[in-house]
């Protein structure tokens, strides 16, 4: 994570002073005249994410007035980093435990770039430069920007560099910095452990499929597993995608990315939580081995998949994940997937869906989206759209009979393989900021990781010392 904060404030740091366009009014009614002057020949009226640098009485740098939303968020403070010059600055007015932490989580998110394949780059991300505010968690910001800079990293990696294999290795090293446990089944060994839909997704490709399984927390802990859709490119297989389909199909691994952020806050919080991380890990390629539409697939739960369409393949992996996290009984299952066209037609590309069948688990789910930010939506579990997936020839089919309702379609597959009376939330996302905002550029997104990570330290809590 670049270098976004100092710890002290020196004789050249600037405040920085914030008001919405409600509240401009009061304070250009009690600024000097050179002050009040100065802002309005900048044309700054109060606007979130704009600023203007008031100069002292001898044309030196003296404070900063920034606009922030009316109901501040860490996006406000997100446009302040990325776009203030050069130097250091504080926060005029110290905001309590909430604002502080949002404040300096935005000026931290602010900061992300992703530069692994540029030889040169003129980038002032690191310029400018905050004193952490007395108030913030830091070692939860921390926590929650280093995550969502791994998750973005994961992301916008191009399939040539992110494929099976360096997922797995990405976790592996996740695993190792905090001494969880790894093992990852490779290719034929998926068969002979019983995750054939894993295999047959990743079959086709030239790098074997795998499956990563990780397992961290004390082992009499509330169980917590995740489980995320590691699908590296997906061609969309025999049934495949035209070229416009495809542009951004490096992302469908972003539920996987997801979960090893939201793992990562886990870790370093040290929640009270025996977690799993399961990660299908595949390729979803075309070749002479490649399976087919109309095939019929045994899942590692033992009932039979016709899969009606090689291009819904993330819920094929996932089913032999969920059936394996469900052995477990967890206290808490989810999943996370950039799994359905249907989802971001019903919300677009910035909210995240959600299904569950607990009410209250659902309903607190909402509540941390909307408390940290990272916002949320319950879709249904429409029970009388099952019939869609009825099979001539199979206990299941992979894809509903209709055209519409694709994202409950898919959710409804997945409960399939969800161990009963196991709380259970699949998420169901795009994983992209398609045009960039300030502190979320354009490219890879782990929607809804902070929100879950909320949830979760709401409902288990960290370890208490004995």
């Amino acid at each position: 994570m670049p270098s976004a904060f100092v710890t002290r404030a020196s004789k050249t740091t600037l405040p920085i002073h914030t008001v919405t366009r409600d509240s401009f009014a009061k304070w250009r009614s009690s600024a000097s005249k050179r002050e009040a002057d100065w802002v309005a020949a900048s044309g700054f009226k109060g606007a979130a994410g704009k600023f203007v640098i008031i100069p002292g009485p001898k044309g030196e740098p003296a404070s900063v007035l920034a606009g922030i939303s009316a109901e501040p968020s860490p996006w406000d403070y997100a446009a302040l980093s990325a776009t203030l010059p050069k130097g250091t600055y504080h926060v005029a007015k110290e905001p309590g435990k909430t604002l502080a932490t949002q404040v300096a989580l935005g000026w931290a998110l602010g900061k992300y770039r992703f530069k692994r394949f540029r030889s040169t780059a003129s980038d002032t991300a690191d310029d400018a430069r905050l004193v952490w505010p007395k108030a913030a968690d830091r070692a939860g910001v921390e926590s929650a920007a280093s995550a969502t800079f791994l998750a973005r990293d994961l992301i916008n990696t191009p399939a040539s560099h992110m494929g099976p294999v360096e997922l797995a290795a990405s976790a592996k090293a996740l695993a190792n910095e905090h001494k969880a446990k790894i093992k990852i089944t490779v290719g034929e060994a998926l068969i002979k452990a019983n995750y054939p839909m894993v295999h047959a997704v990743g079959r086709a490709s030239s790098r074997p499929p795998r499956l990563i399984d990780i397992t961290w927390g004390r082992a009499n802990a509330p169980k917590v597993s995740l489980v995320g859709k590691g699908v590296c490119f997906d061609t969309g297989g025999l049934d495949i995608k035209p070229a416009g389909g495809m542009l951004q199909m490096k992302k469908d691994m972003g539920g996987s990315a997801t979960v090893l952020g939201l793992a990562k806050m886990i870790m370093d919080a040290k929640l009270d939580v025996r977690l799993r991380v399961l990660i299908p890990a595949v390729e979803n390629s075309v070749s002479g081995d490649a399976y087919r539409p109309q095939d019929v697939l045994t899942s590692r739960k033992g009932i039979t998949v016709e899969v009606g369409d090689t291009d819904a393949e993330g819920r094929l992996v996932l089913a032999d994940a969920l059936w394996e996290a469900s052995s477990d009984k967890p206290d808490l299952l989810l999943d996370f997937a950039t799994l359905t066209g249907a989802q971001r037609v019903a919300c677009g590309t910035d909210l995240p869906s959600f299904f569950c069948h607990d009410d209250r688990i659902a309903d607190d789910l909402h509540k941390a989206g909307e408390r940290v930010s990272d916002p949320v939506w319950r879709l249904p579990l429409f029970k009388a759209y099952r019939s869609e997936l009825d099979s001539p020839v199979a206990d299941i089919c992979s894809v509903g009979k209709s055209r519409t309702g694709g994202a409950i379609h898919a959710a409804l597959f997945l409960e399939e393989f969800v161990g009963e009376n196991i709380p259970w939330i699949h998420v169901d996302f795009m994983g992209w900021t398609v045009s960039g905002k300030p502190g979320k550029p354009s490219g890879g997104e782990p929607q809804s990781m902070r929100a879950v990570f909320a949830l979760i330290e709401q409902r288990f809590g960290k370890r208490k010392k004995s």
